[in-house]
């Protein structure tokens, strides 16, 4: 079985956890781990000029292909397959010498690759259609194959030695390297490796139930007490600071140098945001794991959730969906458990002592007294006490089916759009099959 989930580390650590079981019975408790760290890199401005002709290459190939398979569809009606354009490299280079002097070959094998992937994900209604690449924002190319580390310095074919700042030792057997470019014209380079680990340990714990709200971003009960984590609401605090350069970017002639330099500075305080986010994401995940064996959740409709349009940007902000997938893969890492209870499931309406359901609890309501018990609860740590024991009752009683922390990050198919429409138009076509990288 394998997983895929992607997390970025506080100290600026971006990586992909993927893990693997060993089938062999001679290593007993020794699995294959896929780890990529994504480091800092700093080109010379030669090696920048070599890099943006790569992104070009790539970028161009990929709406190339994509554009190709649009129009067959709307000829023929079925879907092309990853041979078909994929065999079209060795005519387009000779037709584009820039496509073969610019960018290692590799390279380009990856983007229709990943094109291949993207419809696979469309045609099963997890993505939307892929969509064309353009040359502003982040940029982004692949490299299977071929790239050493030296020291503190990357090797990649046709660039040659980029310096790097490697936070930790590069062990096991590179797969794939993509390098990107931020927005904020940051240079990164995710190195995927294959180890050996066997050092998986299963020590008992706790078991909490984490109630997610926007006053306090988690609510945490271990079935004793309560703690509450305030939420850092962190483009709040960004905010003037964002509208004063955005108003200042808003103002500027299109395609000029000054427009280019405040782009850029916009680009930093949402980088700064989202790192920031994140950064406290993986602290608390990483607190919480670490204290318990077994975590019980609400699985939340966000889609739904953000189109109240007073709570939305709040909601966006908040990030609950991801915080979800940081506690899966860390529980996954030590072979814990992620349970998600119904989202409809009355975890702030149900009184905690006696079972007694209200009919109506507004939001407003933040402290209420049960009417067949009298008993007084806190809203918030009630429903996270609910939330554990639904959450135990599913594993225990056969009530539900708990969601292993491997699968917690796979949602169920809630998109509605383009993307799931074309889906039914083409149903009667299959996807070219993808190997598992």
């Amino acid at each position: 079985m394998l997983s895929e989930i992607f997390f970025h580390k506080p100290s600026g650590i971006y990586a992909i956890f993927s893990v693997t079981e060993n089938n062999n019975s001679n290593n007993k408790g020794v699995i294959k781990v896929l780890k990529a760290v994504k480091v800092r890199l700093y080109p010379t401005p030669e090696q920048e000029l070599i890099l943006f002709r790569s992104f070009g290459c790539a970028r161009w190939y990929w709406n190339f292909a994509l554009n190709t398979c649009i129009q067959h569809y709307q000829e023929t009606g079925k879907s092309l397959k990853l041979a078909a354009y994929k065999g079209m490299l060795p005519t387009l280079k000779k037709e584009h010498p820039w496509l073969k002097e610019d960018c290692y070959s590799a390279v380009l094998q990856c983007v229709a690759i990943n094109l291949n992937k993207a419809y696979t994900n469309f045609f099963a209604g997890r993505a939307k259609h892929p969509r064309f690449k353009s040359k502003n924002g982040k940029q982004s190319i692949q490299y299977p194959q071929n790239v050493t580390v030296k020291g503190d310095l990357l090797f990649v074919p046709k660039i040659g030695e980029i310096k790097a700042v490697f936070h930790r030792e590069i062990v096991g057997t590179i797969k794939t390297v993509t390098i990107s470019k931020t927005p904020a014209e940051k240079y990164f380079a995710s190195i995927l490796c294959e180890t050996e680990d066997s050092s998986q340990d299963n020590p008992g714990g706790k078991t909490l139930g984490i109630d997610l709200g926007l006053k306090d971003f988690a609510i945490v009960h271990d079935g004793e007490e309560v703690t509450k984590y305030s939420n850092p609401r962190h483009l709040k605090r960004h905010e003037k600071n964002l509208v004063r350069k955005q108003q200042k970017l808003a103002g500027k002639t299109k395609g000029s140098k000054t427009r280019q330099k405040f782009r850029l500075l916009v680009a930093k305080v949402h980088e700064q945001v989202s790192n920031s986010r994140q950064d406290f994401w993986h602290k608390l995940s990483r607190k919480l794991v670490d204290e318990s064996q077994v975590i019980v959740v609400e699985n939340l409709n966000v889609k739904g959730l953000v189109r109240n349009r007073k709570l939305s940007k709040a909601i966006s902000d908040v990030g609950w969906g991801m915080f979800v997938n940081f506690l899966a893969y860390k529980l996954e890492r030590k072979e814990g458990k992620l349970v998600e209870i119904d989202r409809f499931f009355p975890s702030s309406k149900k009184c905690s002592c006696c079972g007694h359901v209200m009919n109506e609890l507004p939001l407003d309501i933040r402290e209420w007294d049960c009417p067949s018990c009298r008993t007084h609860h806190d809203r918030d740590g009630n429903a996270a006490l609910n939330i554990r024991t639904e959450g135990i009752r599913v594993m225990t009683m056969g009530g539900g089916n708990p969601v292993p922390a491997s699968g917690a990050c796979v949602r169920p198919n809630t998109y509605k759009g383009k993307g799931q429409r074309a889906m039914k138009l083409e149903a009667h076509t299959e996807p070219a099959r993808v190997g598992v990288r």
